[in-house]
């Protein structure tokens, strides 16, 4: 077994062999902190790829790795894309071992990253509502709760009032049909693209406001949120009645915390505070390649999770 091999592998930077309770290796692990197996104080969650040099490809394996190091969720945003047995292997997976799944993008078609629902045209929300059908089927194999949705591009031919009446419209349909399953889209604002519509913690808010549903909710991108607008802790206490889900990623460079400008020990200090236990998605990179980086990962969220000592 994979986890059992790495387990008899795996050293500490002193040399001992792991105990019994870590089931993969850190064998350059630099401070025993890294291999702490106890839960976080906060819930984040990995994506396929964080663990492929510590665990492997199979996606599976690397989540049961990162349950042997405190980690209790996952997210995948190509989740709609997977097989169905292969969908359903994760959630089973998941729930064996007391783990949340976070979000998945919905999407079978790419009309997220077009100008779309910004038109009012029937047509794009059309391709929405089959797509969130779909995402209802994939949330019950996979034992999701939340959703990813981008309402597209500007419609540069229509005022942003207009857009906004638009997107809201097509909005409280898809929500229609989530509500009776207690699914939720939450909505991300990004930095990526100019062109995109959504791009502020205001603006999400307003719109999540006028859908009026608790399956639309905001979906915080600490990363996206910083590059937009900054301020990131009074922005999320101006908004927290509507978030629902949270993602994670240093500033510059969209890694672990710790690589960039962001205090992610103070700011998972006051998300902890306010009292969230839904999952902050790891929607980042390693600063570092390889075994090491991955390692460096897990070090620098034991660092950031460290307010609970204080």
């Amino acid at each position: 077994m994979l986890r059992r091999k790495f387990m008899q592998q795996s050293l500490l930077a002193g040399g001992a062999v792991l105990t019994a309770g870590i089931s993969a290796t850190a064998s350059a692990a630099t401070s025993k902190n890294i291999l702490d197996d106890k839960p976080f104080s906060l819930n984040y969650g990995i994506h396929d790829g964080t663990f492929k040099n510590l665990a492997g490809d199979d996606f599976i394996e690397q989540i049961k790795f990162a349950h042997s190091m405190g980690f209790r969720a996952i997210e995948d945003n190509g989740m709609m894309a997977r097989p169905m047995g292969e969908q359903k292997k994760i959630g089973d997976t998941l729930a064996k071992l007391g783990m949340s799944m976070g979000v998945f993008v919905i999407t079978t078609d790419d009309w997220h990253w077009k100008t779309s629902l910004t038109t009012g045209k029937q047509e794009w929300i059309d391709k929405m509502l089959t797509d969130c059908k779909t995402a209802v089927e994939t949330a019950k194999r996979c034992n999701a709760k939340y959703m990813t949705v981008v309402p597209g591009n500007y419609e540069r031919s229509l005022s942003v009032e207009f857009q906004m009446a638009n997107v809201i419209s097509a909005l409280k349909q898809a929500a229609a049909i989530f509500e009776p399953h207690g699914l939720v889209m939450v909505l991300e604002a990004l930095s990526d693209n100019p062109d995109l519509f959504l791009r502020h913690s205001d603006q999400t808010f307003m719109v999540c406001k006028a859908v009026n549903s608790p399956a639309c909710k905001f979906l915080f991108d600490m990363y996206h949120m910083q590059r937009n607008e900054g301020d990131i802790i009074n922005n999320l206490d101006r908004v927290w009645d509507e978030v629902g889900y949270l993602q994670i990623g240093d500033n510059p460079g969209r890694n672990e915390p710790g690589t960039g400008e962001m205090n992610y020990k103070n700011i998972f200090a006051h998300i902890y505070k306010k009292g969230y236990k839904g999952v902050l998605g790891m929607e980042h990179g390693s600063s570092l390649h390889g075994k090491e980086g991955e390692q460096g990962l897990i070090k620098a969220y034991r660092d950031a999770d460290a307010f609970m000592k204080g």
